[in-house]
């Protein structure tokens, strides 16, 4: 028998509730050892939703420290060139509300930063963005309404940093993956040389 949970009420009898300590870590400013984490992470995930409450995750990644600090409670994520779907910018722009976490290789906690978000083509401190002389396309200026680690669990239970639990690649290179699932007329040897080197090399051009 399938079993839905349909209030609020009904989660909290099935889970409790959280933890004091769960509760008061939540803060609205950044403190030193957050400057810190940042400056030491070179990856995040970006949770939009639109007006009609569509959602989307998008990946961002650069070299450590790529997220800018501007103040105790604004922070800047560059956008490089990509597939151009820009689905989370778009949300962004009819509901400015956004989810990120960011992590550091190795590391099972993670800093959840949660805000309101805008999108500008320029300013002054893109220069400080610049990879391999690249400014970014645009930024995602990020003003924080809440900030608080993660526990570690989730790491643990899933043994992602552990690379004796990875294994085997188990599905397909890119190139056959996008020729089998997407159907595009470019022929595998194309997307395999599409995905190859120079897909490496042209990621800031």
């Amino acid at each position: 028998m399938t079993v839905e949970i349909t209030s609020a009420a009904e989660l909290t009898e099935l889970l409790g509730t959280p933890a004091p300590r769960a509760v008061a870590k939540e803060r609205t400013r950044l403190h030193e050892r957050d400057r810190q984490w940042l400056a030491a992470s070179p990856f995040c995930l970006v949770a939009t939703a639109g007006a009609d409450g569509t959602c989307d995750v998008s990946p961002k990644g650069d070299p450590a420290g790529f997220a800018l600090v501007l103040d105790d409670r604004t922070i800047a994520i560059p956008e490089r060139p990509g597939n151009k779907r820009a689905d989370g910018y778009r949300n962004i722009l009819a509901n400015p509300h956004v989810g990120l976490i960011f992590f550091i290789p190795g590391r099972t906690d993670t800093l959840r930063i949660n805000g309101r978000a805008r999108l500008l083509r320029d300013a002054p401190w893109f220069d400080d963005m610049a990879v391999k002389g690249h400014r970014p396309v645009l930024a995602v200026v990020v003003e924080i309404e809440q900030i608080f680690y993660h526990c570690a669990k989730a790491f643990l239970r899933s043994q992602l940093w552990q690379p004796e639990t990875w294994p085997p690649d188990p599905l397909p290179s890119r190139a056959r993956l996008i020729k089998e699932v997407e159907a595009p007329a470019e022929t595998l040897a194309d997307l395999e040389r599409h995905y190859g080197p120079q897909y490496a090399a042209n990621l800031y051009t």
